[in-house]
């Protein structure tokens, strides 16, 4: 008999030790997904700007959360959808996840957006997602977008001037380290969109970059 392979899983398990060595930090939490999902002065204006959208369609939103991570902003979001799919990569979370956080209109998969194929929904979600996987990976990613009529995307950009899209190995790290940061519209992504509307930006501070999101009409 012919000893099976492993197929590695490197983004799998990137971010699994990121959340059981609590590289984001959280280390009095069973997992933490990083101060951009805890800070008041990060989480609020987010999650006030994207309940003004949903309340805008009067509540009738499928939402695709691609990287739901502990689930401590979906959670405040889910009131105001219609019907809300939480995923995210690692298997341990999503099972937390699902002890935690009950509703007759949510669901939690755990899928490897990279690879599977997405839930039909609205809106989809991206929250400082991207901004940790390879330009493959996102291009992967990108390529499902199409289905949906919205994208939420938020990222963690340089303050000023940068050059877009560098290429990093996937993991707790992100490209701000080389000056770069995610912009679909640009090369090699190259998303089609019919309309942008900037939700938020978070400055915080010199040299710490900006948080941005911002809406897309696809």
């Amino acid at each position: 008999m012919k000893k099976k392979i492993k197929t590695p899983w490197p983004t799998k398990d990137a971010m699994r030790q990121i959340y059981e060595l609590h590289l984001w930090g959280g280390k009095e939490f069973d997992f933490y997904s990083g101060f951009g999902s805890h800070d008041e002065k990060i989480k609020q204006p987010y999650v006030d700007a994207v309940i003004d959208f949903f309340k805008s369609h009067h509540y009738q939103l499928t939402v695709c959360d691609l990287g739901c991570g502990d689930f401590n902003i979906g959670k405040q979001l889910l009131k105001f959808t219609k019907h809300y799919i939480a995923i995210d990569i690692v298997d341990n979370l999503i099972e937390r996840n699902k002890t935690l956080f009950k509703d007759d209109n949510l669901e939690f998969h755990c899928l490897d957006i990279v690879k599977a194929k997405l839930p039909k929904a609205n809106v989809v979600i991206l929250r400082q997602v991207l901004q940790h996987l390879s330009n493959t990976e996102i291009q992967n990613i990108v390529k499902k977008l199409s289905r949906y009529k919205y994208l939420i995307l938020t990222e963690h950009l340089p303050n000023g001037t940068f050059e877009a899209n560098k290429e990093i190995i996937s993991g707790q790290g992100i490209r701000i380290k080389k000056n770069s940061g995610v912009n679909l519209l640009k090369a090699p992504f190259n998303l089609k969109i019919e309309e942008e509307t900037r939700l938020t930006a978070i400055n915080l501070g010199a040299n710490k970059g900006v948080i941005v999101t911002t809406l897309y009409n696809l």
